[in-house]
Order: structure tokens, then sequence, then C-alpha cells
């Protein structure tokens, strides 16, 4: 099995282990809150439904109004400022789903933006990505020789360090601003940034969605888009580098199998004189031919095949009359033109096996 196809099943059983641990530490660390949690809410239904005599209708009603509502407190959320937002948020695949079209045009107006926008944004982010990483590797390079090292060119590893601090100070940054604006505590506001930059997107967090900011605070407005557009351009200057990398690693294990495959499969021979290559990588099978002591003629199957196994021929009945008759005949030649004789029959008959 070849080292690619080792390294794939090897990456697959290590994703799906990882499935596993991942589900194992969220069931230990979140299922007992959630009953809690569940069995709270199930009281407090109770306990309202009690007191105000609410029937099972109503309380759906109240449930769905608000449910509803709660998009409505940022806002109008389908005017410029906050049509940008979401056009933003489906670009970069983020996904918060805190609002979502509800018209017919709207759906498949979002699907035909989506199709068109999220490979725009890709490349987009990823060519910002590569201008991140030459001005890094700029930087890096006249630090080093101000620093008078030894290697001043830039490596993976510098460029990896650099971006991923980078990456550390804009979330750590943005954590703060949103912790000032949204009143989230400073680890909320971190989980969020990191969400978002990473596109997973839950959606339990979502910045300009109280106190009808997407309209009375155009400067957050701005914030925020800009912390959402340059934070993915440095994660993808990141993901690049690490793209790249696995990228080169391959290219030279494939040019390794490939070298590795050219020695084996290319062995050459030689068949009287002619030079005869092996098949797949499979050595010729050699037939012994049986002879007077002293004599050695090998004769050499072509067929890459063992289905025929060696066959033992008599020389003095079968082989050396023939090269007699050949060196007679070229002793004849040589005395009609005064040439002499040649030393080495012209003709070798050989027994080949296919």
């Amino acid at each position: 099995m070849k080292r690619q196809n080792v390294r794939t099943l090897s990456l697959v059983v290590c994703t799906f282990t990882y499935l596993l641990v991942g589900a194992a530490v969220f069931d230990a660390l979140e299922s007992e809150t959630e009953r809690k949690r569940w069995n709270h809410l199930l009281e407090l239904k109770a306990a309202l439904v009690r007191k105000y005599s609410i029937s099972e209708d109503d309380y759906r009603m109240m449930e769905v109004a608000i449910i509803e509502n709660k998009p409505h407190k940022a806002g109008p959320q389908w005017k410029f400022a906050g049509a940008f937002y979401f056009s933003t948020v489906v670009l970069a695949m983020i996904g918060y789903g805190h609002s979502t079209p509800v018209t017919i045009g709207g759906k498949a107006f979002c699907m035909a933006y989506a199709m068109v926008g999220i490979p725009l944004g890709l490349i987009m982010f990823q060519s910002i990505g590569e201008r991140l990483n030459k001005f890094a590797s700029v930087v890096i390079r006249r630090a080093k020789q101000y620093l008078k090292c030894k290697k001043e060119e830039a490596t993976e590893m510098n460029l990896m360090f650099a971006t991923g601090l980078l990456s550390s100070v804009i979330i750590t940054t943005g954590a703060a601003v949103f912790s000032k604006y949204e009143g989230w505590s400073y680890f909320d506001s971190f989980y969020y940034c990191f969400v978002t930059l990473t596109t997973i997107g839950f959606g339990d967090y979502v910045a300009l969605q109280n106190d009808q900011a997407l309209t009375t605070m155009p400067g957050y407005v701005a914030l925020s888009l800009v912390f959402i557009l340059f934070g993915l351009a440095v994660v993808a200057a990141s993901i690049n580098l690490l793209v790249l990398r696995f990228m080169t690693m391959n290219a030279e294990e494939v040019r390794r199998e490939d070298n590795e495959l050219q020695g084996v499969s290319q062995h050459v021979i030689t068949v009287d004189g002619e030079a005869v290559t092996s098949v797949n990588g499979k050595l010729l099978a050699g037939h012994t031919v049986g002879r007077d002591a002293g004599d050695d003629v090998d004769q050499v199957s072509v067929c890459s095949c063992t289905c025929v196994g060696p066959v033992q021929y008599d020389y003095n009945r079968d082989i050396r009359p023939a090269e007699r008759a050949a060196a007679n005949a070229a002793a004849a030649a040589a005395v009609v033109y005064n040439s002499p004789p040649t030393e080495q029959p012209l003709l070798s008959l050989k027994r080949v096996s296919i």
C-alpha cells in the first residue's frame, strides 16, 4: 500500500477518533447542565401557567412572539445597514442565524448570492492572506538583517508564528471591544471572536443585536465589519501557510515514491548484447541451458511471469551444431572477401519462453 493511502487512512481514523473523544468530553461537560436547565424551564413554565391561568395554546403563542421579536431588538434587520451585515455574514460563511430571509424571493436570491459570493470571498481572503504573508516575510527578513542573524530568509515557521501572533492580537483586542459594547464578560467576548473568525458561527452570541445598534451606532457597526473582514483575512493567511506546508510535504513524498518506483521497476539486463528492461519491477525469469563444462551460455526469458519453469537443453545436440554451421559460413564469407574470420558466431540461437 502506498504511503499516501496509508496517510489518508490514518487521517480518517484520527479524525473519527477525535470526533468520538470530543463527543465524550462534551457529553461529560454539558449534559448534566442541559438537564438542569430544562427542568428549571419546565418549572418556570408551570409557574407562569398557574399564576396567569394561561392555556397551552396561549403559551405557545407567547413563545413564538418572544422568539420572533428577538432579532428586532437590534433595529430593522433588512434596511441597508442590517442587510450589509447579513451579506457579510453570508459571504464569510459564518452563518449566525440571527436573521434569515422569509420571502421566496429573498431565499432564492440568498442561494444565488451565496453561490457567487462564497467563492469570491474565499479567493479574496486567500489573496489578502498571501499579501500578508509576503509583508510578514519582508519584515522578518529585515529584522533578521538588523539582528545580524546567519539565516536572513523568513522560514515557514517564522511566518506561522507571525500570523499566529497577529491572530491572537486581533482576537484579544476584539474581545475587549465587544465586552465593552455588548456587556459580555471578557471570556464570552473571546469565545464570540474565536467562533466568528473560525466561521463556526453558532449564533448564541451575535454582535449588534441590542439597543437598536444597527441604526444608532454606525461607528460600532463599521468596527464590527472591519473586525470580521480583516480577522478572516489574517486567519486565512495562517490557513494558507498550513495548506502550503501540507502540499509541500505531499509533493515531497510523491516525488520520493516515484523515485523509489523508478529505481525498482527500471532494472535493465543484457541478453546477448541487447538491453532488456524488466516489466513492473519483476526480474526476468532465467532459464539455464545444460552444456559441457567450461561453456557458459545463459538463456533468459523476456516474460516477467514464472509460469514456465526452467527448461534444460542438450547443448551438444540442440545448439552447438547450429553455432558450428554459423561459424563455417562466416569463415567462408571471410575467404571470399579476403577478411579475417570472426571469432564469435554471427548467429546465436536461443529459446525464448513467452
